[in-house]
């Protein structure tokens, strides 16, 4: 956990880094993008694994972030757009999520944190150590009970990105549509 945490916050000052020095790129964006869901994914795995009974709940999650952050890129640079978090001021809350990198970093952070602290609940081991005044309870139960309103805001935040994106490409396919007809009858 040590490891997914640290790679976790470097993965964030690569990001501040590249875009302080000009050194951003699409290649970049969709290869942060792709690993960030690999790493978080490849957790969730395992989470599957610890909780079998919660595993059809974290594959529809897994579902929701793959598709989600794809279809969302896929739409902003299909519609011509430069960055999936150029966002409108329409949609408030997404605005708000990647427009305000302190906001941006403490959902993600919050939203990894609760995966480790379910991961880190898994093991026994951590409820032989007593938390001063919460007595026997599990370090891993409080990090996912502290971090799951964050958690909750990423969920959403990732079915309205799936919507937006949803739209964008069908508006886009309309206008392709509509031009492609045009162009037939002149």
């Amino acid at each position: 956990m040590v490891v997914y945490g640290v790679s976790c916050l470097l993965d964030a000052l690569d990001g501040t880094m590249a875009r302080k020095y000009g050194q951003t790129s699409s290649f970049g964006a969709v290869l942060d993008m792709v690993t960030d869901r690999s790493t978080t994914t490849a957790l969730i795995c395992f989470l599957c694994v610890a909780y079998p009974v919660w595993s059809p709940v974290f594959q529809l999650l897994v579902a929701l972030d793959i598709s989600s952050h794809y279809i969302h890129m896929y739409a902003t640079l299909s519609s011509g757009g430069q960055s999936h978090k150029a966002i409108e001021k329409e949609q408030w809350l997404l605005y708000l999520y990647y427009t305000k990198r302190k906001v941006l970093f403490t959902i993600c952070a919050l939203n990894e944190l609760f995966y480790m602290g379910l991961y880190i609940n898994a093991f026994p081991q951590f409820k032989s150590h007593p938390i001063p005044l919460l007595g026997s309870t599990h370090i891993g139960a409080i990090i996912a009970l502290v971090c799951l309103p964050g958690y909750v805001f990423k969920q959403i935040t990732n079915v309205i990105q799936l919507n937006r994106a949803a739209l964008m490409l069908a508006n886009k396919d309309a206008a392709d549509a509509t031009a492609r007809r045009s162009s037939k009858t002149n």
